[in-house]
């Protein structure tokens, strides 16, 4: 397949490269922004799973440089041009309107220049090249050292000041766009793929400030309602977004957590995830003690042909009952919206996450094929991975192919 024929059947593959964008993954984000407004107020964002960078690169162009794309662009030079027509005739009876417009565009232009209180951190496995105002960190978001490693990233008093792993100046948005590399086995990949949000909302949680935004990178499968409720018990608002760049074709979504809200006395830490109990460890080391069994003596009644476990201990310390199941109710209730639901609500209420298209209707079909012009020129990849973790296989095959010559 030649690169003319993956610019054709990719339209955002090819406006990447043609925008200066290091992957389509870009418009995925820009999308979201566009229907969430998610960097409204935002000065510090951390980028989990960031490699080869085209998020962060979305982050330093917006936060950093000022720049707007989609409906924000449209709607500056809209408002210029307007301001540019009453500049050329003035009339009295609009000097009011006038002025509030020159405040206003005044206000998008001071929004639009280029800050210098924004603190951006990307975090990756793999390594990122470098971006203008973006702190890059190679670390395993799951280790409980990358908490520290991140804080004294956003702020550099936090080692001077002793760090106790809390931080000083909290973040207000945590983007993952992470996925795993796909088998084929869906069941295999959603799960795989639900434990990488998991990770990344384990460290979210650590730097969140209340009232933060989260969004992740998800899998629908037949249980996500679950992974639904479970993000519900700390953000106010959930949903469900499919921008227009990704592919309908996929099981990608993206999940966006407005409002951070933790429970009471809920203290976030990498050292106890969630995910996992607390008699997790006392389950698996019974598990292990009673498998395999090896019987003392003769385990089967020979008389009634049954099988006595209690020579082996089967089951023995596990307590099965440490599951406790909860519904989950409705939005609507006011007096229902606080974290631990009481038994007394009705339980035939429940929560269904929304879920919303992004992206206007004009934009590019990413599951459609388009006619380039005869003069297309196809254009090479604005940065490359550097080190990705197919390149040894790559190099491995290539050897095989001119051995076999």
């Amino acid at each position: 397949m030649g690169k003319s024929s993956k610019d054709k059947r990719d339209a955002y593959y090819r406006l990447a490269k043609e925008q200066g964008w290091r992957a389509r993954s870009a418009f995925k984000l820009l999308q979201l922004d566009e229907e969430f407004d998610l960097f409204a107020n935002v000065s510090r964002v951390v980028d989990l799973c960031a490699a080869p960078g085209s998020w962060s690169q979305v982050l330093s162009r917006v936060l950093i440089k000022g720049e707007k794309f989609g409906r924000a662009a449209w709607q500056d030079r809209e408002a210029r041009l307007r301001q540019q027509m009453l500049g050329v005739l003035p009339s009295d009876s609009d000097e009011q309107t006038q002025s509030e417009l020159r405040r206003n565009l005044a206000a998008q232009h001071a929004a639009s220049k280029p800050r210098d209180d924004v603190k951006i951190v990307s975090i990756d496995l793999q390594p990122i090249a470098p971006l203008a105002g973006i702190t890059t960190l190679r670390a395993d978001i799951t280790h409980p050292a990358t908490v520290p490693l991140l804080l004294s990233a956003l702020d550099p008093d936090y080692a001077r000041d002793g760090g106790d792993g809390k931080a000083t100046t909290p973040v207000d948005l945590v983007l993952s766009d992470g996925a795993p590399d796909v088998t084929g086995l869906h069941d295999l990949d959603i799960y795989v793929q639900s434990q990488l949000l998991f990770a990344a909302l384990n460290l979210a949680l650590c730097v969140l400030k209340p009232g933060g935004k989260f969004v992740a990178k998800i899998f629908r499968g037949r249980n996500v309602d679950v992974l639904y409720a479970q993000l519900k018990i700390f953000f106010e608002k959930v949903v469900v977004a499919k921008p227009r760049s990704s592919r309908a074709s996929s099981v990608e979504a993206f999940i966006v957590c407005v409002n951070f809200r933790p429970p009471p006395g809920f203290r976030a830490s990498l050292e106890e995830p969630l995910g996992v109990g607390e008699r997790l460890n006392t389950m698996v080391e019974a598990r292990q003690r009673q498998m395999p069994v090896v019987a003392a003596g003769r385990m089967q009644d020979a008389a009634r042909a049954t099988w006595d476990c209690a020579v082996g201990g089967c089951g023995h310390g596990l307590d099965y009952d440490a599951v406790e199941e909860r519904p989950v109710y409705d939005d609507g209730d006011d007096e229902a919206t606080d974290t631990m639901r009481t038994a007394t609500t009705d339980p035939s209420k429940r929560w269904i996450a929304p879920f919303i298209a992004c992206g206007d209707l004009s934009a590019f079909d990413s599951d459609a094929s388009y006619t380039l012009p005869e003069d297309y020129v196809s254009l090479d990849p604005v940065q490359p991975p550097i080190a990705p973790p197919y390149k040894r296989a790559i190099e491995m095959r290539a050897a095989l192919s001119k051995a076999a010559r």
